[in-house]
């Protein structure tokens, strides 16, 4: 018998501590965790006992229990998502959602990279409890050692017979809008991956106009291990509101920029010092990434790492990014910069993003570099008004959020370049990131750390 065979009809291992990691326990220097390797470190996942018609899987009451919140960006709570697919009533499909277009992310990628069988775990734990008969891995065309990894981890299940539903991997254009769910759904459908917010919803009509769950990787990752190990082990990290841990992608002036996996709720002190250090003076750190807040830098020691400490400053964590700016940066060309990138990826579907967003973009940029600037700065709040709550999809209203809170944290900057221009700072080494060519993260192996 193979030792994947011996895994899978070993008893199951007992929980682990209420220690890190979690998600990342057992991941390697370099490539991706095999099957066999994956279950020794997890032990085998449990089988959905026969269903009753009717009868709701126990693993939806399991995730309700542990508090489990969606990682894509919306922290929407996973057991209610499950239930509205499941009350369809009709053959249903699973999308795994590893299609990750914010720039600033890496998580979904790293987990698809290098742990790509806890994340199918996760999806085909799910499709079990809702009836569903395929599973789809959608991961972004720019990922290309992601989607190779979950390529290989498909067949490698399908070898040992061990896909059941069967698996696939679609792989999907490389857009900021791209990982939205409609987006898709539509394009799963044959069409293009933009968002729609025309009803039928996905859990009501998607992937073939069947009740489609789409959920984060990362979330159905942490759905694996609550199966394993339940929920009160779930819990046993984080805060009553947001139990359990969570995947930080944290880049900037630290010694080890790259993935992290934290408690909710730690310091964020404590994490620049798990990646070694500040190298620089922070001016600021942007939580939740480009549709997220800038937090100003005197604040930031005394900063935890869950929504309810972030919602004062009207931030939250979103899809686990925390950007860091140094002092050497000049925050106004960084501002203009990404809010460039922001209106490039409008999706093309109405007047807010295809010509307010530009409109920003391009306002910002007057202000940078001082042209009209007296009239750009009155049009930006006035720009600001006419786009936000109006787009056809939330992007705009992300851009409108990242821009309008640069404004604010940085308003002496602001105000000094409308008055006098662009700055030294200006030319230096841009700081905040947007898609490089190969799409992959950084070199830096990502790191698990018990911080609170």
């Amino acid at each position: 018998m193979s030792a994947s065979a011996q895994a899978r009809t070993a008893p199951p291992a007992p929980p682990p501590g209420p220690t890190l990691p979690r998600l990342l326990a057992g991941i390697r220097a370099e490539g991706a965790m095999d099957l066999e390797q994956h279950l020794a470190t997890h032990g085998a996942p449990p089988r959905e006992p026969p269903r009753r018609r009717r009868r709701e899987s126990p693993l939806i009451e399991q995730v309700e229990h542990a508090g489990l919140l969606g990682r894509g960006g919306g922290a929407f709570p996973a057991a209610r998502k499950l239930r509205s697919v499941a009350g369809a009533g009709r053959r249903t499909v699973v999308v795994i959602n590893a299609a990750e277009g914010e720039p600033a992310s890496f998580k979904d990628r790293t987990l698809m990279r290098s742990l790509p069988h806890l994340v199918l775990d996760g999806g085909e734990l799910a499709a079990r409890a809702l009836g569903a008969d395929e599973v789809i891995v959608c991961q972004c065309s720019s990922a290309r050692a992601s989607a190779e990894s979950a390529a290989a981890a498909i067949a490698e299940r399908r070898r040992l017979g061990d896909a059941s539903p069967p698996v696939r991997l679609q792989v999907v254009p490389s857009h900021y809008l791209s990982g939205q769910e409609s987006a898709l759904v539509s394009f799963l459908n044959g069409g293009r991956a933009v968002p729609t917010f025309t009803p039928p919803l996905p859990f009501e009509a998607g992937v073939r106009r069947r009740p489609t769950l789409v959920a984060n990787a990362e979330t159905l990752a942490h759905l694996a291990l609550i199966a394993r190990h339940g929920p009160d082990w779930f819990r046993q990290l984080g805060t009553p509101s947001q139990p359990g841990s969570a995947l930080v992608t944290l880049s900037g002036p630290v010694a080890h920029p790259g993935v992290y996996e934290i408690e909710y709720g730690a310091s964020l002190p404590s994490l620049i010092e798990a990646a070694g250090g500040a190298t620089d003076g922070v001016r600021a750190a942007l939580v939740g990434g480009y549709a997220g807040s800038w937090i100003d830098g005197g604040l930031l020691s005394a900063l935890a790492l869950s929504d309810e400490h972030l919602a004062p400053h009207g931030a939250a964590l979103g899809a686990g990014v925390v950007l860091l700016l140094s002092e050497r940066a000049c925050p106004v060309a960084e501002t203009a910069r990404v809010a460039a990138w922001l209106a490039s990826q409008s999706s093309g579907q109405c007047g807010p993003c295809v010509n307010g967003l530009g409109a920003l973009a391009a306002t910002v940029a007057q202000i940078a570099h001082r042209s009209a600037a007296a009239k750009a700065s009155q049009r930006l709040a006035r720009l600001a008004s006419l786009v936000q709550r109006r787009g056809a999809c939330g992007h705009p209203d992300g851009a409108v959020e990242f821009i309008l809170s640069a404004v604010e944290t940085f308003g002496a900057e602001f105000g000094d370049h409308a008055s006098r221009g662009s700055c030294e700072a200006c030319t230096g080494s841009a700081e905040l990131p947007l898609p490089a060519a190969s799409g992959e993260a950084p070199g830096e192996r990502p790191r698990a750390v018990s911080l609170s």
